[in-house]
């Protein structure tokens, strides 16, 4: 058994500053100390997957993250860590319990994925070790996953047993003001709509090199944006649907220097809504999120979604962003791409038309080629 804060300030020292995940009793003590130490970073998500995406948008920004999830959300991550830290090369450590552990007594939905958890880990291409039992091989424990994952770019495990880490109170935690719900303002393109290239013109045109990144969704959004113009800025997102808002706000946390656009689509926000309260609690002043909506899965053939009834503005507004808006014109997307940050983040909701650019390429760049170029251009290493 090893305490909190032994381990914590040996990950502190080796520049992990920042935490986040989904509890899990086993995590509780670990997670009490972080949450009460001031010199430390917390973000609750709302699932594993969106922890994972939120580390990998930190990555970026130029910190390193630990993951914190039970062992039954390795499946919610799997999308995240097999399309979006393992394609792009993206190392973080993860911190999963390992409940259900054969011999181990535990509820009965954490029989299976007890006896699998190590192969799951194995299939996803991750390599792993025990959680460090006492301090005597902790450094030594970080010492090989921050090797490899300088290494290999990619995430390194420790999995945790039970009663792997000593109690810790959670420290008394203020009550958090949170401001009333913006009055959600605009109304929707009017029929015929604008086209998903005519909405991300402007977004090139809005977002400079020197100080903006465009996080694009992954499908057609992302392939139209390198279509029209392949910047140093862009985020061509692959896989991992529904990520792109939490990527977003992980860079937008390490980064406030920076302004974050994410241009997110009906599917993939409908996916992992859970993001939109995430991104409202902790309200990051330079992240705009565009929400760009054909109601259709376009890339796979047009299929509808189920966005033709849902009002993602006022769903933005009662989860906490500071404006919402409904895109009346392309000239209101500059206005709201132009705006000044500082209050919190803003959302708008495009309702475009179905369709796509006629022989449309894919990038032509690869994705760890995408984020080693983004890395340069907002000066951080390799």
């Amino acid at each position: 058994m090893i305490e909190a804060k032994v381990f914590i300030d040996a990950a502190r020292s080796a520049g992990f500053g920042w935490y986040t995940g989904v509890p899990c009793s086993y995590l509780t003590p670990f997670i009490n100390y972080v949450i009460g130490d001031p010199a430390l970073n917390y973000v609750s998500a709302a699932n594993e997957g969106d922890a994972v995406a939120i580390a990998a948008g930190l990555h970026l920004g130029g910190q390193r993250a630990v993951v914190m999830m039970q062992n039954s959300g390795l499946g919610n991550a799997v999308s995240p860590l097999s399309s979006l830290t393992h394609v792009f090369g993206i190392p973080m450590l993860l911190i999963c319990t390992h409940r259900g552990a054969p011999g181990v007594p535990d509820e009965p939905q954490h029989a299976l994925m007890g006896q699998i958890t190590g192969q799951m880990l194995d299939t996803l291409s991750i390599r792993w070790e025990p959680f460090p039992a006492s301090a005597a091989v902790l450094d030594a424990a970080l010492a090989r996953a921050t090797t490899q994952m300088a290494q290999a770019h990619q995430p390194y495990a420790f999995l945790m047993p039970k009663g792997a880490v000593s109690p810790h109170p959670l420290s008394p935690q203020p009550a958090r003001a949170l401001a009333a719900p913006p009055p959600v303002t605009g109304s929707h393109l009017p029929v015929p709509r604008a086209t998903r290239s005519d909405v991300l013109s402007r977004v090139i045109d809005a977002t400079p090199l020197a100080d903006t990144v465009v996080i694009a969704t992954t499908g057609y959004t992302g392939r139209e944006l390198y279509a029209l113009a392949d910047r140093a800025n862009h985020f061509y997102m692959v896989g991992s649907m529904g990520c792109a808002s939490a990527f977003g706000l992980g860079l937008a946390l390490a980064r406030p220097d920076l302004h974050v656009v994410v241009v997110d689509g009906d599917g993939a926000a409908l996916m992992r809504m859970g993001n939109f309260a995430t991104l409202g609690y902790y309200r990051p002043p330079n992240l705009s999120h565009l929400l760009l909506d054909n109601e259709a899965h376009d890339s796979t053939g047009g299929q509808t979604t189920v966005s033709a009834g849902v009002d993602f503005a006022s769903i933005a507004a009662a989860c906490g962003y500071a404006s919402a808006q409904r895109a009346g014109s392309l000239e209101a997307i500059s206005q709201f791409l132009n705006r000044q940050t500082g209050a919190g983040p803003g959302f708008m909701h495009v309702k475009i038309a179905s369709g796509t650019l006629n022989d449309l390429p894919r990038p032509a760049i690869t994705p760890p080629a995408v984020l080693m170029r983004l890395r340069q251009h907002l000066g951080g290493t390799i």
